[in-house]
């Protein structure tokens, strides 16, 4: 079993230090050391905000992004540690890829930013009511129009889209019921039919030895000499008829098709 990397205890003045080697020197080694060091840090922001395993990897991509950015824009003249600054860039690249990239179909961003803020007044509201609160007192708390709140509301529904595996429903048997299985599939056996139709309509233009040999061979499955044993024919003129016959269909079926479409 592999061991955890140790992580080195640093202290600010070392830490500004490396920082100043990656942003004056584009140092590699810095850089290296530096994420190593906080890799930590930026995996626990980024487990706050992951909403189920399927999100954690993304989240944390985008966490990295941020302690790379913080790297390259910490000001240590400031004076506070990096630490400081770190953890809100971290923060604040999680909230914009939630809030940018993991809806389910293209909304407005006022209702990118105002869902979040509703979901956080309700939970507020119902504590103080202790029941769910109405539309006008949710409005009312943020100084906006019913209206605002309905279509926010409505369209925070499509935040994350719900898996076709997801169960929607139970039998009485305990069974369930996935959106999968109940969605509408094309029928593999009405195309079959269309081919079929197509075929029988294009085998209209082969005469009956030509008809013969395609059933032969392609139906019975019988090989051309033992096509032409059975119609005392040779296996070179089998081949021929064959090769003529399967023209005429191609140019058939070609033609129907055409007059399918106009």
């Amino acid at each position: 079993m592999t061991k955890p990397l140790q992580t080195v205890k640093r202290t600010k003045e070392e830490i500004d230090a490396l920082i100043l080697e990656f942003q004056e020197n584009e140092s590699a080694q810095a850089q290296t050391i530096l994420v190593e060091h906080y890799t930590a840090l930026v995996g626990s922001l980024a487990r706050k905000y992951s909403h189920g395993k399927e999100l954690h990897e993304d989240i944390m991509q985008v966490a990295m992004i941020g302690l790379l950015s913080a790297i390259r824009r910490y000001d240590a003249s400031v004076g506070r540690s990096f630490e400081t600054f770190l953890i809100p860039t971290v923060i604040g690249e999680i909230k914009r890829f939630l809030r940018d990239k993991t809806w389910s179909v293209h909304v407005p961003r006022r209702i990118k930013e105002t869902w979040p803020k509703i979901k956080k007044v309700v939970d507020e509201l119902t504590n103080r009511y202790q029941r769910s609160p109405k539309i006008h007192e949710i409005a009312a708390h943020m100084e906006i129009s019913e209206e605002e709140v309905l279509e926010a509301m409505e369209m925070g529904k499509s935040y994350q889209a719900a898996s076709v595996d997801q169960s929607i429903e139970a039998g009485k048997d305990g069974s369930s019921v996935t959106a999968h299985d109940i969605i509408g599939r094309d029928d593999e056996g009405f195309e079959k039919v269309d081919q079929r139709l197509l075929l029988e309509n294009a085998l209209q233009v082969l005469n009956d030895r030509e008809r013969e040999i395609i059933h032969c061979t392609f139906v019975s499955n019988h090989s051309q000499k033992e096509t032409g044993e059975r119609l005392g024919i040779s296996q070179m003129h089998v081949s021929r008829l064959q090769k003529k016959a399967l023209e005429k269909l191609r140019k058939a079926v070609e033609s129907n098709a055409y007059q399918r479409v106009k």
